[in-house]
């Protein structure tokens, strides 16, 4: 079950200025929703992380819209430090970053901490500083050593203590569980949602003529899957008619290549979030995909307009040895998920 918690919602728009940092285009994409929702302050300030070419396009695609009030400043290699900050909140998405928990170490001069969302991480985020027991905030996936899980043992203590204090908020468009939004405000959290209520207000523009559209996956470039029954499951969807494939940003030139040279699969060009990009699906048109935070996100846009979202659990024998169960189940909870 899923709790509606907007009960103790904040007031909106907020007054006061906002520093964000973000390291990816989906936190990129929340925290323009963040500042539409009027929940940052009248003013932000847009950090992206430097050192990286993934949020190039989707820089150039927001600033060229962005709400009034939202700015952005040049790309950095380590986010603002809320030590000697100015601003009223501090935003940040991934949690699990080390150069974000190094900053959660000193002194944080605003007076609240927001973190927007990155994926299915936000949720198991919650989880964790939900939890009972000390969690190290560590990524399910990573082999973190004895000081890297001492500096995630350190963030969470830290993240629950401005939660008892009143200064943490989460944002998200992703569906809570009653149980964890219960909990985390017990603790003294905040929780607000969003449908992409500003994206929704933005001009549609990339049109998809396939009746089958495929949103990529990292689960194979990231060696938790086997890459041939992946290749041969998306061959496959073209039974159905053409596909237009959208990769995930992390697959390989080799594997697109080999899945281009089918002469029904159409691979675009990887760009801006998906969220942006499939807002022109028509009734009668199919989104498939592997477990991902897509699902949800796709759910929640397309939800209404007559479009399947068709989430595909990944059969055993694709799961590569080394991939535990825990991480099994926390990437296949997206399939799950309702937006």
């Amino acid at each position: 079950m899923n709790l509606d918690f907007d009960t103790d919602a904040v007031a909106r728009p907020r007054f006061g200025h906002a520093q964000v940092w973000v390291e990816s285009p989906l936190q990129l994409l929340s925290a323009v929703e963040a500042h539409g929702a009027g929940l940052l302050g009248r003013t932000s300030t847009i950090y992206p992380r430097g050192g990286t070419t993934m949020l190039d396009d989707t820089l150039s695609a927001l600033m060229a819209q962005a709400p009034n009030g939202l700015g952005f400043a040049r790309a950095a290699r380590n986010p603002p430090a809320p030590s000697n900050s100015a601003a009223d909140r501090w935003v940040i998405g991934d949690a699990y970053s080390g150069r974000v928990q190094r900053a959660l170490l000193g002194p944080i001069s605003p007076e609240e901490l927001i973190i927007i969302d990155d994926g299915l991480a936000t949720l198991g985020l919650l989880t964790a500083l939900t939890s009972e027991e000390p969690v190290p905030l560590v990524r399910a996936r990573s082999s973190a050593g004895a000081t890297r899980r001492a500096l995630g043992l350190a963030s969470w203590w830290r993240l629950r203590a401005l939660a008892r204090a009143s200064r943490l908020l989460v944002f998200t468009a992703l569906p809570i569980s009653g149980e964890v939004a219960q909990k985390f405000k017990a603790l003294g959290g905040k929780l607000e949602s969003h449908r992409f209520e500003w994206l929704g207000t933005q001009p549609v523009g990339e049109p998809i003529y396939e009746p089958t559209i495929a949103v990529g996956s990292a689960l194979a470039v990231d060696g938790l899957i086997r890459a041939k029954p992946y290749l041969q499951w998306l061959r496959e969807l073209t039974e159905e008619g053409p596909v237009a494939y959208f990769p995930h940003r992390r697959e390989s030139p080799d594997f697109l290549h080999e899945l281009g040279g089918h002469p029904l699969i159409s691979v675009r060009k990887h760009t801006i979030p998906i969220e942006m990009r499939l807002r022109s699906l028509r009734s009668g048109q199919i989104v498939r995909a592997l477990p991902s935070t897509a699902l949800p996100s796709l759910r929640l846009l397309l939800g209404s307009s007559g479009v399947r979202i068709i989430g595909k659990p990944v059969p055993e024998n694709w799961w590569k040895p080394g991939t535990s169960h825990t991480l099994r189940n926390h990437l296949s909870s997206s399939l799950e998920l309702k937006g």
